[in-house]
């Protein structure tokens, strides 16, 4: 297939270009590259630098490579930064994801798999989430994927031809097993990252945001779900989606592991023993998140391959260790 990959040089965007290009199809990855890398982006795939706003520029990518379908990874996704700068993500998350309805529909491309969260379900009081838990995000970041879930079921509604998978993530975490592509934000926010980089003595210590939540050793809990496992689960939705195809499924392993055990599980990866500190929560953050999938294995057929978080982090340690300075560091 022709396929669009907005957010193309993208933490995931990046994985899934990678898996896509090798699994034979032909791929365009657009990207603004105000957090993507262009290193990231494999050099079998096209690349377009363009900010997904821009509407009438992007119905030409569409036309112009022949697309078929699109895979939307395109976003700003850190919880507590929304919390401060709402304004900022509603107006590039929501404006870009009708801009690229529009396009779309301009160009009659009829085939969407959209990045979801599981932010969009907020603070739920029965685990593990299945997909029709409500959904009352705590937090704009949620707020915006939830819109934009209920913006792509509307322009269903009004397009027969349109099929869609709106796949809500869990936590993702750790770098392809090939060892080409990796994590690498700036400033970094995400917790394997981090605790890579302390690993690497890139920080002096790493923080733990809120010891008395209601979990078993005070800190949050989180599905991970490795990167390469989120992403083989779009190449089978792509497979899944035809005209009247309208879904929300869940990705995640189906377990909680907590800040601390993290933690612990890193420095036993590592064999690296690095200074914590407590800090006070952060705004937004909820106790305990993590998924029912079953809905996705029995949809898609998707079954995750890492199951086990050492053997997540050890594929970021991997990549963290080659790649000390992220992709900066590349000649």
């Amino acid at each position: 297939m022709h396929l669009l990959v907005t957010g193309g040089a993208g933490y995931i965007g990046s994985h899934a270009v990678q898996q896509l290009i090798e699994a034979g199809h032909t791929v365009v990855a657009l990207d603004n590259l105000c957090t993507g890398h262009r290193a990231a982006v494999h050099p079998a795939a096209s690349f377009v630098a363009l900010d997904l706003r821009q509407t009438d520029a992007v119905t030409q990518v569409l036309r112009d490579h022949h697309v078929e379908a699109v895979l939307h990874f395109a976003a700003i996704s850190v919880v507590g930064d929304s919390v401060q700068q709402p304004l900022r993500y509603w107006d590039n998350n929501i404006g870009g994801a009708i801009s690229l309805l529009q396009a779309m529909a301009t160009a009659d491309v009829t085939r969407l798999v959209f990045s979801s969260t599981c932010s969009t379900y907020g603070e739920p009081t029965v685990m593990p989430i299945r997909e029709d838990t409500p959904q009352r995000p705590m937090n704009p970041y949620g707020q915006t994927k939830l819109a934009i879930e209920r913006l792509i079921a509307d322009h269903a509604a009004a397009t027969p031809a349109f099929g869609y998978l709106s796949l809500r993530y869990f936590n993702v975490a750790g770098c392809d097993e090939s060892g080409r592509l990796g994590e690498d934000h700036r400033p970094e926010t995400h917790l394997v990252p981090i605790l890579m980089q302390a690993a690497l003595g890139q920080r002096d210590h790493v923080a733990v945001y809120g010891t008395d939540y209601a979990t078993a050793d005070g800190t949050c809990v989180r599905d991970y779900l490795h990167v390469d496992d989120l992403v083989r689960a779009h190449t089978l939705a792509l497979r899944h989606l035809a005209p009247g195809v309208g879904e929300a499924l869940n990705l995640g392993l189906g377990r909680g592991f907590s800040v601390r055990a993290l933690i612990e599980a890193t420095q036993a990866v590592t064999g690296v023993r690095f200074e914590v500190r407590d800090a006070p929560r952060r705004a937004g953050d909820v106790p305990v998140l993590y998924a029912d999938a079953s809905r996705a294995r029995e949809v898609l057929g998707w079954e995750p391959k890492l199951t086990a978080v050492p053997e997540i982090l050890a594929t970021a340690w991997r990549w963290f260790r080659a790649n000390p300075a992220g992709y900066r560091g590349r000649g």
